[in-house]
C-alpha cells in the first residue's frame, strides 16, 4: 500500500475543497452576512493540514486497485467533515454529527435533511448546502482529476472506484480529457437550466441553487415546501425534464456530440429507462386521478415530478406523496431500488444491474429447458462478461445486506416499520425522502445520532457503489506488507 500518494492526494482533495469554499464566501459577501467568517474560520483551519500533506512525495505514483478504492473512500469521509464545518462554526447546525449528516447528504446527492427551519439560513450556508450537490453529482476526484496534474500512474482505478455502474471507464484514451469533457456537459447543462428557470420567474439566487440540486440530482431546496413553494407549473415541468437528462448516462451525450445518434437509440438501457419512466408516469396518474377531483392535467404534472424525482433519486418535492394510494407508492418504492442509469449523477442500484439481472435469470431458464444451449448475456449487442455479471448479483447482495443491517440498528430509535425501512432506502439509494416521518414534508431531525452515523455510511456507501466504504474496514489493507 502506497500511503503517501493516497495523503498526497487526499491533500490535492482539500485544496481544492478550500478553493470551491471562496464561492459560498463570495456569495456571503454579496449579502453581506455574517457566516463570512464560518467560511474564512474554516479554510484557515483546514490549510496548514493541507500544505503538509500535499508536500508528502511518493517516489512511486501508480494508483493501483487498493489505492484507488481506498482514496476515494477517505476522500469523501474528509471533504464531508471539512464541507460540515461551515455549519458548526456558523451556528446553523451545532452539532457535528447533524452537520456531518447534512455535508454527507449534500456530496452524495442524497438531500436527505435535519434542519426542520431551511429559508431563514444566510444565503452563503443555503448556497454551500446546494453547491455539494453538484461537486458530488458527477463526482468530486472526477473534478480533482480534471484539474490537477497527471499523476503518471493508473488513476482509472480512481474513476472506476467513484462512477456508478457496473463498468465504468474511459471516453477518450486520457483520464483527464474524460474528466474534462464530462464536467464540460455537466456545466452547460446546469448553465441552460439555470437560465430557463429564470425565465419562467425564479430569481437568479433560486434558479442556481435550484439547477444545482436537479444536476446532483440531490435536492436540497432553499424553501422549505421544496419546489412546491413556487407554485409555478413551469418551473416544475422545467426540473422534472432536466431531473431525466440528468438521470441518463453522460457517455450518450458525448455520443450525440460526437454526432452518433444510432448508438444513442441502440442504447438498451436507455430504452428501459424511458420505458420505466412512462410506465410509472401513466399509472400514477391514473391512480391520483381521484386525488386531483380528474384533473388530468395536474395528475400527470405531479406524476410526473415525484417519478422524476425519484427514479433520478433527487428528492424535489411538489406533493406531500405519504396521502397517495398504496399502488403509487409501491411503484416509487421501486423505483428508489431501480434509480437511474449507470454513468449518471443519479442513485440507486441502477437501471443497466436490472437489465443484467433479468437477462442473466433468463438465461439460467432457457439452460434448464435447453441443456446444450450455449448463449450469453449481451447489452447493445456486447457480450457481458461472466465476472461482470458475478459483480452485479455480489453488489445487489452486499446492497440488500447493509440495508438490512442498517435497519436493524436504526430500528433502535423505536420508530414504526415504514419510516425505519424507507429512511435506510432512500439514504442508501441517495433518494433523500422516505414515507411516514421522513416523507416529502419530513426530515432526519429526530433520529438518534448512532442512527445518523449510520444513515451517513449508508448514503457514502450508496454513492461510491458500496466498496470504497466496505473496503476500509478489511484488516489486510492496513498492513505493510499486502
Amino acid at each position: 500500500m502506497n500511503y503517501k500518494v493516497v495523503l498526497n492526494i487526499l491533500g490535492n482533495v482539500i485544496k481544492y475543497e478550500l478553493l470551491l469554499l471562496l464561492i459560498p464566501l463570495g456569495v456571503s459577501f454579496i449579502y453581506g452576512e455574517q457566516d463570512i467568517i464560518a467560511f474564512v474560520i474554516t479554510i484557515a483551519i483546514m490549510l496548514p493540514i493541507c500544505i503538509v500533506l500535499r508536500r508528502i512525495k511518493s517516489n512511486k505514483k501508480d494508483i493501483y486497485p487498493k489505492e484507488g478504492f481506498l482514496t476515494v473512500g477517505l476522500a469523501w469521509l474528509v471533504i464531508s467533515a471539512i464541507g460540515a464545518l461551515p455549519f458548526v462554526i456558523s451556528g446553523t447546525i451545532p452539532s457535528f454529527i447533524d452537520a456531518f449528516f447534512e455535508t454527507v447528504s449534500g456530496f452524495t446527492t442524497t438531500g436527505a435533511t435535519i434542519l426542520t427551519e431551511i429559508e431563514s439560513l444566510p444565503h452563503g450556508i443555503l448556497f454551500w448546502r446546494s453547491f455539494t450537490h453538484w461537486m458530488g453529482g458527477m463526482g468530486f476526484l472526477i473534478f480533482i482529476l480534471a484539474l490537477m496534474p497527471s499523476f503518471g500512474g493508473n488513476t482509472i482505478h480512481l474513476l472506476k472506484a467513484e462512477s456508478p455502474g457496473p463498468t465504468p471507464g474511459k471516453i477518450v484514451p486520457k483520464i483527464k480529457q474524460t474528466a474534462k469533457i464530462l464536467y464540460s456537459i455537466y456545466f452547460v447543462l446546469t448553465f441552460i437550466q439555470t437560465i430557463l428557470l429564470v425565465i419562467a420567474g425564479m430569481s437568479w439566487f433560486d434558479a442556481i441553487v435550484h439547477a444545482l440540486g436537479t444536476a446532483g440530482t440531490g435536492g436540497f431546496s432553499n424553501m422549505n415546501a421544496s419546489v412546491a413553494a413556487f407554485n409555478n407549473p413551469a418551473v416544475e415541468w422545467i426540473i422534472t425534464i432536466f431531473m431525466l437528462l440528468f438521470g441518463v448516462n453522460f457517455v450518450l451525450y458525448f455520443q450525440l456530440i460526437k454526432g452518433n445518434i444510432k448508438q444513442v437509440l441502440r442504447s438498451e438501457e436507455l430504452r428501459y429507462y424511458v420505458l420505466v419512466v412512462l410506465a410509472s408516469i401513466i399509472l400514477i396518474t391514473f391512480n391520483i386521478l381521484p386525488l386531483n377531483s380528474g384533473a388530468v392535467s395536474e395528475s400527470i404534472r405531479q406524476s410526473s415530478f415525484q417519478v422524476a424525482s425519484v427514479i433520478t433519486t433527487t428528492g424535489y418535492a411538489t406533493v406531500d406523496f405519504n396521502l397517495w394510494p398504496t399502488l403509487s407508492k409501491i411503484i416509487l418504492t421501486i423505483l428508489m431500488f431501480m434509480g437511474a442509469m449507470a454513468g449518471s449523477t443519479g442513485g440507486g442500484i441502477k437501471t443497466i444491474r436490472f437489465i443484467v439481472v433479468f437477462k442473466a435469470i433468463r438465461r439460467e431458464i432457457n439452460k434448464i429447458l435447453h441443456p446444450r444451449r450455449v448463449k450469453s448475456v449481451k447489452i447493445d449487442n456486447n457480450v457481458i462478461e461472466e465476472e461482470t455479471i458475478s459483480g452485479v448479483f455480489l453488489f445487489i447482495f452486499a446492497y440488500i445486506t447493509i440495508a438490512l443491517i442498517a435497519t436493524f440498528i436504526v430500528a433502535f430509535d423505536g420508530f414504526d416499520m415504514v419510516t425505519t425501512s424507507t429512511s435506510v432506502i432512500a439514504t442508501l439509494s441517495n433518494i433523500g425522502p422516505g414515507f411516514e416521518m421522513v416523507g416529502a414534508v419530513g426530515n432526519y431531525s429526530a433520529f438518534s445520532p448512532i442512527s445518523k452515523i449510520v444513515l451517513s455510511f449508508c448514503m457514502l456507501a450508496g454513492r461510491l457503489e458500496i466498496y470504497p466504504m466496505l473496503i476500509m474496514f478489511s484488516p489486510s489493507l492496513w498492513k505493510k506488507k499486502y
